[in-house]
């Protein structure tokens, strides 16, 4: 077997067996994140939520799912059919390739490259053109004003992602997530994790995610409280829980972010507990419940509030921070916290 999987065929099916595996743990997820999300927003309204499709509703998700897929598609009248339907497939896609360098616990992950942090940027820089394709090729004018606002709104925020993230770099003097973990690493637990030394940052990165995949209170390109509006109005059928599907995956690996950069990854937060992958699932589950808190209990922004916080607020302190974070790693304050590369990260 060993001598099989060495060979080219045995190389290739490996590397497929393992994209089926995480492709199968997203998608699994996925139904779990909805009916969770779902539930939580319900409890904080004392209401009950999906509890009738399986035991506690659990398979409500499904009875979703399925409705979606065995709808009808209607394609408007005019719409450029084949940008239509790629823009959708072109947001789900792009969603699911960013997990190939997402690791669950050390060498749990499918591609380990150096540079994982500019992968993920660059797959997320390239979902604004399923929100543009979707908007234009609906022939009207409302789905494309919701689509160009859609794509100011990811553009604004992910520059105050990126800066923030450079500080972690700066702070480990590697790009790879695994190496990014590893340096938090200390012995002290929790306390020696990225959250404490960055702990300015972990607010911001945060909100900065919630306005990257328009979840509430950011959630303007859905207009969900608008009557005709939204870069994907005029879908239906599959392609509408295509693009849902994709946001959906986009949040979880959010959460999947803040955890491998500020909270340990795979890391057990108690010293003498062993570590491992259940630790960064229970990690990234903690975080989709403040996502899914933040939904139930924060009013919705206006657009100009959104923008204005973006490039006035955000931006400053993120390239302020990069600033100070070079300088206290530089010379090594408080022992080389902020510089984990000196102490073997």
């Amino acid at each position: 077997m060993a001598e099989f999987l060495q060979t080219g065929l045995g190389t290739a099916l490996l590397i497929a067996a393992q994209c089926l595996l995480v492709i199968a743990f997203v998608m699994i997820s996925l139904l779990f994140l909805v009916y969770g999300d779902r539930k939580i927003w319900a409890a904080v309204q004392m209401r009950r939520g999906p509890n009738v499709v399986g035991a506690f509703g659990l398979l409500q998700s499904v009875a979703d799912a399925l409705k979606y897929v065995v709808k009808e598609v209607v394609v408007p009248a005019g719409a450029d059919r084949p940008v239509f339907f790629l823009a959708p497939m072109l947001s789900f896609v792009l969603a699911m390739i960013a997990w190939a360098v997402v690791p669950f616990s050390d060498g749990w992950v499918l591609s380990d490259i150096n540079v994982a942090i500019l992968y993920v940027f660059a797959i997320s820089s390239l979902e604004v053109y399923g929100v543009i394709m979707g908007g234009w090729a609906s022939n009207s004018k409302y789905p494309f004003l919701g689509s160009l606002r859609s794509a100011a709104q990811m553009i604004s925020y992910e520059v105050s992602l990126g800066l923030i993230i450079i500080g972690i770099i700066i702070s480990t003097g590697s790009m790879n997530f695994g190496d990014i973990v590893r340096a938090q690493d200390t012995g002290w637990g929790l306390f020696g994790w990225y959250w404490l030394p960055h702990l300015p940052m972990v607010a911001l990165f945060f909100i900065s995610a919630l306005a990257e995949t328009n979840r509430p209170p950011f959630d303007l390109p859905e207009a969900e409280s608008e009557l005709v509006a939204g870069y994907q109005v005029e879908y239906s059928a599959t392609p509408f829980l295509l693009f849902m599907a994709g946001e959906y995956i986009a949040i979880f690996l959010m959460c999947a972010l803040i955890s491998l950069l500020f909270f340990g990854g795979w890391l057990s937060p108690i010293p003498g507990l062993p570590d491992g992958a259940l630790w960064m699932v229970a990690k990234m589950a903690f975080f989709f419940f403040m996502f899914a808190m933040v939904k139930a209990i924060v009013p919705r922004y206006r657009y100009d509030q959104l923008m204005r916080i973006g490039w006035k607020v955000f931006l400053p302190l993120s390239l302020a921070w990069v600033v100070i974070v070079a300088f206290l790693a530089k010379y090594e304050v408080l022992g080389g916290l902020w510089a984990r590369w000196t102490i073997g990260g």
